[in-house]
């Protein structure tokens, strides 16, 4: 009985054996490393190969945009490029797969090569400066949030969504910060003084991420004795990683040098509401 289990166990391994050689082989995929990235840029504006990508005959290589603001003439040799692509380059360019820049920062996403600087305009993790002019602290948005609540509640007032509340300023102060509980989105309210006036901007300290603090606000000023009065609003308060302290281009409400009265303080309420 030993040696009939014995060669009943050996049969079942020839079939399993014969299985396994009928079965397709599996292809290996195959794969290396690329030590400079540099060498996927394009030679004219050195910015990432996406295609189509262009060559000339004698080998040179530019991206289509570059094609177009040359004259389809190759800068290395003056001949002509932009009518046969480097379809080599062009596969290799969309194999190459890098991480996101801020995967430091715990974000997983993965692309082409060139694909993630558009995907880090608006990467949920991407960091975030401390507004305060003295404070060098950069990080997550929840993290700075809980930082500027900790660090610098003398310059902040509160606001509660939908709910409007005084946010007056003197123009010298430049900025004001509100911020919706110890952990809530940080918003700031700048003022900029120019000959003709004062320029008024709102923005959430945030990245431009989907979902990430989409707020919305109404803005109102009116002067001292309320003869003079404006309003400005957005329903999508624009989201901005660090400040800029240049006098805005647009999305801003300007109140006219005779509005103020000879007056440094800016008399406003505002309403902060949150999307959906």
């Amino acid at each position: 009985m030993l040696r009939k289990a014995s060669r009943s166990r050996s049969k079942g391994q020839r079939r399993s054996s014969l299985v396994e050689d009928e079965a397709e082989p599996v292809e290996e995929v195959r794969s290396g490393t690329l030590l400079e990235l540099d060498l996927l840029d394009c030679p004219v504006c050195c910015h990432a190969l996406t295609n189509p990508i262009f060559q000339c005959d004698n080998g040179h290589i530019a991206c289509s945009s570059c094609c177009v603001n040359l004259r389809n003439k190759c800068p290395s040799c003056t001949l002509p490029i932009g009518v046969y692509r480097n379809r080599m380059m062009e596969r290799l360019v969309e194999a190459i797969i890098v991480p996101c820049p801020n995967a430091k920062h715990g974000c997983t996403e993965n692309f082409s090569y060139g694909k993630e600087l558009d995907h880090e305009k608006e990467c949920g993790f991407a960091l975030c400066y401390c507004p305060e002019p003295d404070c060098n602290y950069s990080g997550l948005c929840n993290y700075l949030y809980r930082h500027h609540y900790v660090n610098h509640s003398g310059s902040r007032l509160s606001f509660t969504p939908g709910y409007k509340r005084d946010a007056c300023m003197r123009i010298s102060d430049k900025i004001l910060f509100l911020q919706e509980r110890r952990d809530g989105p940080l918003v700031a309210v700048q003022c900029f003084e120019e000959e003709q006036g004062v320029y008024v901007a709102v923005n959430c300290i945030a990245p431009c991420a989907p979902g990430v603090s989409e707020l919305s606000f109404q803005l109102s000023y009116s002067s001292y004795f309320g003869e003079k009065t404006m309003s400005f609003g957005l329903r999508e308060m624009n989201m901005i990683q660090k400040l800029s302290f240049k006098t805005p281009e647009k999305d801003f409400m300007f109140v006219p040098r005779y509005f103020l009265d000879g007056r440094t303080i800016l008399k406003m309420h505002i309403c902060i509401r949150r999307q959906g």
